[in-house]
């Protein structure tokens, strides 16, 4: 390699472009990165061709581009910067709402499932209390896991139980013979819409 001129040890031509010369420096470099010396070679090689350009250039025996020598002749193109999507919500509501995952919706969906399941299963009027009681409590640590906001948590839970129970009382008055004949009463319809309900607030509210 010590008897070729510089081009020849970065293996390109004597009109090759700059980009192909660093290139060639760049696979040269890492072939030999094992040897040092090799590797100073091609350092070297690449400077003597920089060193060469640069006079070929000062002798203008090399033409620069326009685009180099004046780029401030280039149309200037606009930046668009991405325009905020304005939210139809407003803010409150925002930071009210969550995006759970999947395991943050089914791990809650089994829990009011499984009270439900043992609401209706369950032959025995007395045992809604307490299921009831389960899910309340369910949703509270479910809401309080999210932000820490035991307060906030009892509260939201609080309004839906009270809502679960109202829209559930109302819909059993509409629809009393129909869930008569599959075995439910009012207040097992009341507890199942109550659960449904608290499983909503607390798997998508903060």
């Amino acid at each position: 390699m010590s008897d070729q001129n510089p081009y020849e040890k970065l293996g390109v031509t004597e009109d090759a472009s700059f980009d192909e010369i660093q290139d060639a420096k760049g696979r040269l470099v890492q072939q030999y990165r094992g040897d040092p010396k090799l590797v100073e070679t091609v350092e070297a090689a690449y400077d003597a061709i920089i060193m060469d350009r640069l006079r070929m250039r000062q002798e203008g025996k090399i033409k620069v581009p326009e685009r180099i020598r004046f780029p401030e002749r280039l149309p200037q193109t606009p930046v668009n910067f991405p325009q905020p999507s304005a939210s139809r919500s407003p803010a409150w509501l925002q930071r009210l709402l969550d995006t759970p995952t999947s395991q943050d919706m089914i791990w809650p969906a089994g829990v009011f499932l499984g009270l439900s399941g043992l609401t209706v299963l369950y032959p025995e009027e007395s045992i809604l209390p307490l299921a009831v009681a389960l899910g309340f409590g369910s949703a509270i640590y479910l809401l309080n896991r999210k932000e820490q906001q035991f307060g906030r948590a009892i509260l939201l839970t609080l309004i839906g139980l009270l809502v679960g129970v109202g829209l559930g009382t109302a819909l059993s008055g509409l629809f009393l013979a129909q869930i008569t004949s599959i075995g439910l009463t009012s207040e097992k319809l009341a507890t199942l819409v109550t659960f449904l309900l608290l499983w909503l607030i607390s798997t998508f509210l903060r």
